[in-house]
């Protein structure tokens, strides 16, 4: 039974007509019953023409707007004046349904693309990629003419409804994508063994239409809407479907009718499915690492298009996680970073992995501990604790009031006077030292020229001889602490060699302790 009223008998004999497959003339007449387009397509048509009274069982006109089974006899006593006859379309009326014309306006998405044998593609594509999921979103592009036909046709009918003082909003009526997806899921769903096909998933499949033949339908707009088709260095082309859609809600009806036809020319083939995408949302994991070498950078040192080592702490990290969750990329990002030289000790520095387009995203606790295993079994050079997947939101608290964090550090100091017990002293009793640094010299070539205030909380201090002290401090995150040390040619101020009043480095430096309470511990 077709959800269809008195009011619809004329616009879908005008859409028949104009040779609009079924499913369209039922969106026009702003049908939103999915189970009607679930139905065959010949069997839809064979309902519409009994409606408007085009065979021998019509529907009888009753002049009310109460609901008609498409599918109810015309008393046999009727004379055959009173049926109202199906103006001749564009296709053969007999036509069987592989037969028929291409939709005017759904270019066959509706039709021969939108059954069970297409939905039996899709899955074995979706299936051969292996990916790990439990419930997927179908997503459907479409060709941005698609849009301008779509106008054409209400166009065609609002002229119809006008004649009868009944407005028809575009609003009402139903998208392609939408009666698409209604017919589409379910069959996708069977395929895949009762996969739940949801309006939100993290995986996506994604159905992509082209249809060449029509691509200049939409050229007619760029004359009549120039400032909705602007060049992109992205876009092969600027009639996207957004500039599209944007230049149809402001043409006006009547230039709309005087540059192109209304109702659309049929086109003689049907879209051209591309091939199926499948996409899973980003999977997030985190983790505390410690750095034992001092020669190892955070992340890949290329300097000048030239690679100066052999590897880095995000490349340890990455390697075996993007193995074991079959991943196509990857972005590594952590609360600060330390420079090559310098180790990081004590409970670690916290990390994260945004892994792309993992095909494996759902690992236990025991998975993600032999992980961890497997990273710290990979080199002597890192380790990792506390491995666990999280949410994207969550790894903002990494990076939630950065420069308010603390760390400590412990730093191997050389002078060029000898000195005394009672010369370091001093350091233990200053307090929130606040610092003026100029960017140092060495990082100068990739960081903005500024005097940035930074503050050293806490100091210690222990002779090892004469020329050599260990200096522990706890500062605030951000804190140069080479350049704290010896000045940096005075672009830093006040500094280690004006406090002992005689020129310092540093020899060695460890980070102690990263304080941030993130990500939470791992039992053991």
């Amino acid at each position: 039974m077709l959800p269809l009223k008195e009011p619809d008998r004329p616009v879908v004999q005008k859409l028949l007509s104009a040779g609009c497959c079924p499913r369209c003339v039922l969106r026009f007449c702003c049908v939103s019953v999915q189970a009607a387009y679930r139905r065959p397509h010949q069997e839809t048509l064979t309902e519409l023409r009994a409606f408007i009274g085009n065979t021998e069982n019509a529907a009888s006109a009753d002049g009310n707007n109460k609901s008609h089974d498409a599918t109810v006899s015309e008393p046999p006593g009727d004379p055959p004046s009173k049926r109202t006859r199906l103006e001749a379309g564009p296709c053969d009326a007999e036509q069987s349904d592989e037969e028929a014309c291409v939709c005017v306006a759904c270019l066959g998405v509706l039709q021969g693309l939108c059954d069970a044998p297409q939905a039996a593609k899709i899955a074995e594509t979706v299936q051969a990629q292996r990916f790990d999921f439990s419930s997927l979103v179908l997503s459907v592009s479409l060709p941005a003419q698609m849009f301008v036909r779509e106008h054409s046709c209400w166009l065609h009918v609002k002229t119809e409804q006008s004649e009868k003082s009944v407005a028809l909003s575009k609003d009402d009526v139903i998208p392609v994508k939408e009666a698409y997806k209604w017919v589409m899921q379910s069959l996708l769903a069977k395929e895949l063994g009762g996969v739940a096909v949801v309006t939100r998933s993290p995986f996506e499949v994604g159905v992509e239409f082209l249809h060449p033949e029509t691509d200049a339908d939409c050229h007619f707009l760029a004359s009549t809407c120039r400032d909705c088709f602007k060049p992109t260095k992205n876009k092969q082309s600027v009639f996207t479907r957004m500039a599209v859609v944007k230049a149809l809600e402001k043409i006006s009806d009547v230039v709309f009718l005087q540059r192109y036809p209304v109702p659309p020319a049929p086109p003689s083939s049907r879209c051209i499915p591309q091939d199926v995408q499948c996409v899973h949302a980003p999977v997030f994991i985190a983790g505390r690492y410690n750095k034992f070498c001092r020669s190892l950078p955070q992340t890949p040192w290329v300097i000048d298009g030239e690679r100066r080592m052999e590897s880095s702490v995000e490349e340890l990290i990455a390697a075996p996680v993007l193995s074991r969750f079959q991943a196509d990329g990857f972005h590594f990002s952590s609360s600060g970073r330390e420079d090559v030289d310098v180790r990081t000790l004590g409970n670690g520095r916290p990390f994260a992995v945004e892994l792309l387009n993992p095909h494996r995203s759902t690992f236990s606790r025991e998975e993600m501990k032999q992980l961890q295993e497997t990273i710290n079994s990979s080199s002597e050079k890192i380790r990792v604790r506390d491995l666990q997947i999280v949410t994207r939101e969550a790894t903002g608290r990494m990076k939630e009031g950065e420069e308010e964090k603390t760390k400590s550090y412990s730093a191997l100091v050389w002078t060029q006077r000898p000195l005394q017990k009672e010369d370091l002293d001093f350091i233990q009793d200053i307090k929130d030292l606040t610092l003026d640094q100029k960017t140092p010299l060495r990082v100068l070539h990739r960081r903005t020229l500024a005097v940035r205030q930074r503050v050293v909380h806490s100091m210690s201090a222990r002779l090892l001889d004469p020329h050599h002290f260990l200096l522990g401090l706890k500062t605030q995150a951000g804190t140069y602490i080479k350049e704290f040390v010896h000045g940096d040619f005075g672009r830093t101020k006040p500094n280690m060699c004006e406090l002992l009043r005689t020129d310092a480095d540093i020899l060695e430096l460890d980070v102690e302790s990263v304080d941030v309470d993130w990500p939470p511990p791992v039992p053991e």
